[in-house]
């Protein structure tokens, strides 16, 4: 179905549009989002027919202080709440660690999250950009990283595991050895975003050893992973210390009424939530194949719940996702705007494979046409084997 959106939303160096300004500008309903990386199978229909439910409560009274809330996370998730600083949004987070914690200087691989750069940018600080080379598959090396850290004499270090927008992924090991190493700096920050969609190893996370060292924050994202991202609500991890510093600066009621009732209801959901995060890593193997299968197509290993892509030689990404959003209704994320990539490259959120098989035909195509990228119809994609599609009772898909 061919949707009608004001691409000129699009055509900005700044952030993607939102999914409110596409669909203001959208003659339909019927737009795929593969730009932004959320949990599609969590929450479950039961517990938004819950949220619909309470929907006047919520935006009539004021929500309890972030102590309440952040108690019952912390009940839910086997967390010491004396190590827990809860945020509206990462971002949030991502603000006080700057203001708060970072006084001269701070190295980040790129690419990365555009936040880790923007921010200290913005506040006057220095920022050593050590670049991930994609001759090396945008893998982070720990020991070249802590070499160029030690010759900028960066007093913080960041790094996103796995990486957005890659999906590469650093072996728990890897971290700790990298802690370890940088025990003279001001702060480590390991932002693990997404790493509740790593399926590499059991125990991915780092947070247990933020909590008992001086310098390490673990950064924690809720929306992304509970599939919620208009409810901005995430977390930090650090020893009490630094943690408490944090706290003591956030504004007393800086969550929002959603944000409780999705917590105080998680308790009783997380069997489906876990679940739902095997879904996303059985669909993320799927479209990895299938991408791959697509003639010109370089795909990137990832560990996230999206997947990296590079176009051919003579192929722009703008022009793909301009066509893709006109003529299939699909919204992909062109990575131009990023820090070390070009308009060849792409970042597609991982979705179910009916979702997939729409993106699939309108990428091949256009990969597929010799001048212009075609209207719709005009070529028929290769049949690709469905994959074995596992559901979860009452998820949205």
């Amino acid at each position: 179905m061919t949707a009608s959106v004001d691409l000129a939303l699009l055509r900005s160096d700044a952030h993607s549009p939102s999914y409110f300004a596409l669909r203001r500008g959208a003659a339909g309903d019927d737009l795929v989002d593969f730009c932004i990386p959320c949990n599609p199978y969590f929450p479950t229909t039961a517990m938004f027919d819950d949220l619909r439910a309470n929907l006047v409560d919520v935006l009539k009274y004021y929500p309890s202080d972030a102590e309440t809330i952040t108690k019952e996370l912390c009940a839910t998730l086997d967390l010491n709440p004396s190590t827990i600083a809860m945020g509206n949004g990462s971002t949030e987070l991502i603000t006080w660690l700057d203001h708060l914690l970072v006084r001269e200087s701070l190295a980040v691989p790129v690419p990365t999250f555009g936040r880790w750069t923007d921010q200290p940018l913005e506040t006057g600080k220095r920022c050593d950009m050590f670049p991930l080379l994609e001759s090396q598959r945008f893998r982070l090396d720990v020991e070249s990283y802590i070499r160029f850290i030690r010759e900028r004499g960066s007093r913080v270090a960041v790094i996103c595991n796995p990486n957005n927008p890659d999906g590469g992924y650093l072996p728990r090991h890897e971290v700790v050895r990298m802690l370890d190493r940088l025990t003279d700096l001001d702060l480590i920050v390991v932002d693990e975003s997404f790493i509740e969609f790593v399926d590499a190893e059991p125990s991915a996370s780092v947070a247990d050893e933020a909590v008992i060292r001086p310098n390490v924050v673990v950064l924690k994202s809720l929306g992304k992973n509970f599939g919620l991202h208009g409810v901005r609500f995430g977390y930090l991890v650090a020893n009490p210390q630094i943690a408490g510093l944090v706290r003591r600066v956030l504004p007393k009621w800086n969550l929002n009424s959603f944000a409780e009732v999705v917590v105080f209801m998680l308790k009783a959901h997380m069997n489906e939530y876990r679940h739902s995060l095997r879904l996303v890593a059985h669909d993320r193997e799927m479209m990895i194949r299938q991408l791959a299968s697509l003639t010109g197509l370089t795909v990137f290993p990832s560990q996230g719940n999206f997947v990296l892509c590079k176009l051919p030689e003579g192929r722009d990404g703008r022009e793909l996702r301009d066509y893709l959003i006109r003529e299939h209704g699909v919204y992909i994320r062109e990575c131009g705007n990023k820090l070390g990539f070009n308009s060849r490259f792409l970042r597609l959120v991982v979705r179910p494979h009916a979702d997939v098989q729409r993106l699939l035909a309108g990428m091949y195509a256009y990969l597929c046409a010799e001048e212009e990228p075609p209207r719709r119809g005009r070529r028929r994609a290769p049949e690709i084997e469905p994959a074995p599609i596992y559901r979860l009772p009452g998820s949205v898909a």
